[in-house]
Protein backbone atom coordinates (compact mmCIF):
# COMPACT_ATOMS: atom_id res chain seq x y z
CA UNK A 1 0.00 0.00 0.00
CA UNK A 2 1.41 3.37 -0.77
CA UNK A 3 3.08 5.11 2.12
CA UNK A 4 1.39 8.17 4.27
CA UNK A 5 4.17 9.73 4.84
CA UNK A 6 3.00 12.92 7.34
CA UNK A 7 -0.19 13.52 9.25
CA UNK A 8 -3.34 12.12 9.52
CA UNK A 9 -5.01 10.17 6.79
CA UNK A 10 -9.14 10.74 6.23
CA UNK A 11 -11.58 8.98 3.35
CA UNK A 12 -9.90 11.49 0.65
CA UNK A 13 -6.24 10.70 1.22
CA UNK A 14 -7.16 6.48 2.03
CA UNK A 15 -9.13 6.72 -1.62
CA UNK A 16 -5.97 8.39 -3.25
CA UNK A 17 -3.61 5.64 -1.61
CA UNK A 18 -6.08 2.98 -2.92
CA UNK A 19 -6.49 4.36 -6.15
CA UNK A 20 -2.23 3.99 -6.61
CA UNK A 21 -2.16 0.90 -5.23
CA UNK A 22 -3.37 -0.48 -8.28
CA UNK A 23 -0.18 1.26 -10.18
CA UNK A 24 1.72 -0.03 -7.23
CA UNK A 25 1.19 -3.69 -7.63
CA UNK A 26 1.60 -3.02 -11.50
CA UNK A 27 5.15 -1.33 -10.86
CA UNK A 28 6.42 -2.90 -7.46
CA UNK A 29 9.99 -0.79 -7.84
CA UNK A 30 7.96 2.30 -7.19
CA UNK A 31 7.98 4.00 -4.41
CA UNK A 32 4.83 5.80 -3.66
CA UNK A 33 4.04 8.36 -0.94
CA UNK A 34 1.09 10.96 0.04
CA UNK A 35 0.44 13.21 2.60
CA UNK A 36 -2.45 15.90 2.78
CA UNK A 37 -1.08 19.15 3.46
CA UNK A 38 -3.77 21.60 4.41
CA UNK A 39 -7.48 20.68 4.64
CA UNK A 40 -7.83 21.52 0.27
CA UNK A 41 -4.42 19.68 -0.46
CA UNK A 42 -2.91 15.93 -1.00
CA UNK A 43 0.44 15.82 -2.45
CA UNK A 44 2.14 12.69 -3.95
CA UNK A 45 5.48 11.81 -4.74
CA UNK A 46 6.15 8.65 -6.57
CA UNK A 47 10.25 7.95 -7.09
CA UNK A 48 10.49 4.81 -10.16
CA UNK A 49 13.75 4.21 -12.17
CA UNK A 50 11.45 3.95 -15.21
CA UNK A 51 10.83 7.56 -15.23
CA UNK A 52 14.41 7.90 -15.83
CA UNK A 53 13.90 7.30 -19.70
CA UNK A 54 10.89 9.40 -19.87
CA UNK A 55 9.38 13.19 -20.37
CA UNK A 56 6.88 14.56 -17.43
CA UNK A 57 4.54 14.15 -19.86
CA UNK A 58 4.51 10.27 -20.70
CA UNK A 59 5.27 10.20 -16.67
CA UNK A 60 1.83 11.80 -16.40
CA UNK A 61 0.22 9.79 -18.87
CA UNK A 62 1.00 6.24 -17.19
CA UNK A 63 -0.04 7.36 -13.63
CA UNK A 64 -3.10 9.62 -14.28
CA UNK A 65 -4.97 6.80 -15.66
CA UNK A 66 -5.07 5.22 -12.05
CA UNK A 67 -6.34 8.51 -10.30
CA UNK A 68 -9.11 9.39 -12.99
CA UNK A 69 -11.69 7.29 -11.69
CA UNK A 70 -11.62 9.20 -8.67
CA UNK A 71 -14.47 11.49 -7.72
CA UNK A 72 -14.32 14.89 -8.43
CA UNK A 73 -14.19 15.39 -5.09
CA UNK A 74 -11.11 13.55 -4.97
CA UNK A 75 -9.14 14.23 -7.43
CA UNK A 76 -9.25 17.81 -7.12
CA UNK A 77 -7.22 17.75 -3.78
CA UNK A 78 -4.49 16.51 -5.41
CA UNK A 79 -2.05 19.79 -5.86
CA UNK A 80 1.20 17.81 -6.16
CA UNK A 81 1.70 14.53 -8.35
CA UNK A 82 5.39 14.35 -8.50
CA UNK A 83 6.81 11.45 -10.55
CA UNK A 84 11.07 11.51 -9.64
CA UNK A 85 13.44 8.78 -11.12
CA UNK A 86 15.63 8.57 -8.08
CA UNK A 87 18.38 9.98 -9.64
CA UNK A 88 16.76 13.49 -9.99
CA UNK A 89 15.63 13.39 -6.26
CA UNK A 90 17.96 15.55 -4.58
CA UNK A 91 17.72 18.11 -7.76
CA UNK A 92 13.94 18.63 -7.22
CA UNK A 93 13.04 21.63 -5.15
CA UNK A 94 9.41 20.15 -4.97
CA UNK A 95 11.16 16.84 -3.53
CA UNK A 96 12.02 18.95 -0.13
CA UNK A 97 8.60 19.05 0.37
CA UNK A 98 8.27 15.32 0.92
CA UNK A 99 11.54 15.36 2.80
CA UNK A 100 10.99 18.38 5.20
CA UNK A 101 7.61 19.65 4.82
CA UNK A 102 6.64 23.49 5.54
CA UNK A 103 3.65 23.60 7.76
CA UNK A 104 0.54 24.71 6.29
CA UNK A 105 -1.50 28.35 7.09
CA UNK A 106 -4.49 27.02 6.51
Amino acid sequence: MPKIKFGKSDKIVQAIAEALRAYEEQHPNAQIELYRQNPASVRIRIIERDFARLSLVEREQIVWPYLEDLPDTVREDITILLLLAPDETAKSMANLNFEDPLPSKL
